[in-house]
């Protein structure tokens, strides 16, 4: 496969009061315009200002494309819908990081490297008992993704692409392996051992739920929604974290050392940790017996926030949160289960869609809406629901370090508007006020 690059559209004409100059239009594949203000500086002395980069392209990239107004979002081309109902976790992150889906060859001799890797040193497994019981599993990931790299020296150089290879692997297999220990240690229960046996997925349960004497057996129902919630989460163009990862990647950082930057930038309420205050806020409505109508009078007069709803980017329906609101139903109905907590999302979605004051917003449900609910049916605990985004999105931070890296990219460095004092003279003590 050959990539496509953006090419040529024209130029733009930015009048300023010194001088008028000529900039590039850049349009990318799916006619996304951009102009283009390399040499704006060095020509003019003018920077650009945009707060929170919504208006600045800060890289060419080659992933994943959304289309917010329409409701769009693509893996490499490949629509998401596509990807959640026919391709494996796996087969989705190789698509990610190398730009295809694997060969029959290829997925086979990644998942040897998987099963090679999975475990983790002894040495990290005494580390988990330094931490406090209470701690947060995001904080324990970040920490042992970090402390990962000092047992992988032979891989932390890069030196070809099968040294990269071999650390994507170490990286997406050990993240599920670290990340159920650390929920066990939260529980003051033993550490399990992955069992080579075992699916990518069907691994990760096991190491969560399973007792030294009692094995943990899914359901093939809840095998088959992690790997639909960790395809839905592999990557999503420069979100915060992996604009985070980009940016500590491009000083030279190994993947290692970047990777765990961007578990640090998803830990945010704001991002990784948004489907937490939505089942939090679900819980809240049904243990008080809030009317849904009553909710949002309030949220319409500014007086509570109503999470799940509204994205930065989309202004539709987020296709990944379409996709979770027909999975989850039908998750539950197969495991015989029900919970009240998908009866009140259904009716909150219902109620605000009826709503002028929201759709005139554009505040649909996002993918966090549904996320939280389809992850109390597979049992997993609240406290590592941001845990479980960061699991999915390691391929999508993968193929964006390996993007800077294979482009041997500037270091990152915006610029900013100064608004402190003027220069001023040092004041000793004495004579300050």
């Amino acid at each position: 496969m050959t990539d496509p690059v953006a090419f040529s559209g024209g130029t733009a004409r930015l009048i300023l009061p010194e001088k008028e100059l000529e900039l590039p239009i850049v349009i990318g594949t799916e006619n996304e315009h951009a102009v283009d203000i390399t040499k704006l500086r060095g020509e003019t002395g003018y920077i650009t200002l945009d707060e929170g980069y919504r208006n600045t392209g800060s890289v060419e990239s080659r992933i994943s494309f959304i289309d917010g107004e329409k409701g769009i979002l693509r893996y490499r081309g490949i629509p998401i819908e596509q990807l959640a109902e026919n391709s494996t976790f796996i087969e989705t992150a190789l698509l990610l990081i190398y730009g295809d889906l694997p060969t029959a060859d290829h997925l086979a001799r990644f998942r040897d490297l998987l099963t090679e890797h999975e475990m983790i040193h002894e040495g990290m497994r005494h580390s988990f008992q330094g931490f406090p019981p209470k701690a947060p599993p995001m904080a324990i990931l970040s920490s042992m993704i970090n402390t990962m790299s000092c047992y992988s020296l032979d891989v932390m150089q890069m030196e070809d692409e099968q040294t990269f290879e071999y650390a994507a692997a170490r990286l997406i297999s050990k993240i599920r392996t670290v990340a159920a220990a650390a929920y066990r240690t939260s529980q003051g229960e033993p550490i399990m051992y992955p069992n080579p046996q075992l699916s990518y997925c069907n691994n990760f349960l096991h190491m969560m739920f399973s007792l030294p004497h009692k094995s943990y057996e899914p359901d093939p129902d809840i095998l088959k929604a992690l790997s639909l919630f960790l395809i839905l989460h592999a990557d999503h163009e420069q979100n915060c974290s992996a604009s985070t990862v980009r940016m500590v990647g491009s000083s030279g950082a190994n993947l290692f050392a970047s990777c765990a930057a961007g578990v640090c930038a998803l830990w945010g309420p704001l991002h990784g940790g948004a489907n937490v205050a939505v089942v939090e806020q679900l819980i809240k409505i049904q243990k008080s017996g809030t009317s849904i109508a009553d909710l949002i009078e309030r949220v319409k007069r500014k007086e509570e926030r109503l999470f799940g709803f509204g994205h930065g980017v989309y202004r539709s329906y987020d296709p990944r949160a379409q996709i979770l609101r027909e999975h989850t139903p039908r998750v539950l109905a197969k495991l015989g289960r029900h919970d009240p907590l998908l009866d009140i999302a259904q009716r909150l979605e219902e109620v605000a869609l009826s709503d002028d004051y929201f759709i005139s917003r554009n505040l649909y449900p996002n993918v966090d809406f549904y996320s939280g609910v389809l992850l109390r049916a597979m049992g997993i605990p609240v406290n590592m629901y941001t845990v479980m985004f960061a699991i999915g999105r390691m391929p999508g931070w993968i193929a964006q370090w390996k993007e800077v890296h294979d482009n041997h990219s500037r270091i990152y460095r915006p610029r900013q508007v100064y608004t402190g004092p003027p220069l001023r003279d040092y004041q000793p003590v004495e004579q300050r006020s």
